[in-house]
């Protein structure tokens, strides 16, 4: 199968790199330098913007499920907790007290 094969640069240390565009199944591949900071199995998240291909690593949640457990004095608040007063703003600071 005849693939267009296309190339594109790489700004690694402020030194352009390129690469070519190949098939890989039934996929498009690009073969990143060794100088990027990416380990093979990482995920990432790749877009178009602007006419350019972004590749970014896939930032993962911290899980926090066992850290409430070594808290124990860190409880749920309740709806009551949670609950404030409405009063009125000063986002005109006319009411900030200046010495």
């Amino acid at each position: 199968m005849n693939v267009p094969r296309s190339t594109g640069t790489f700004n690694v240390a402020g030194i352009p790199k390129r690469t070519k565009v190949f098939k890989s199944g039934n996929s498009k591949a690009v073969r990143l330098p060794a100088e990027f900071a990416l380990e093979p199995g990482q995920e990432v998240t790749i877009r178009e913007e602007a006419g350019r291909y972004v590749i970014e690593p896939v930032r993962r949640k911290i899980d926090l499920t066992g850290i409430a457990g070594s808290m124990p004095w860190l409880k749920p608040l309740t709806a009551e907790d949670r609950a404030f007063e409405e009063r009125e703003r000063d986002w005109d600071l006319q009411y900030l007290k200046r010495d």
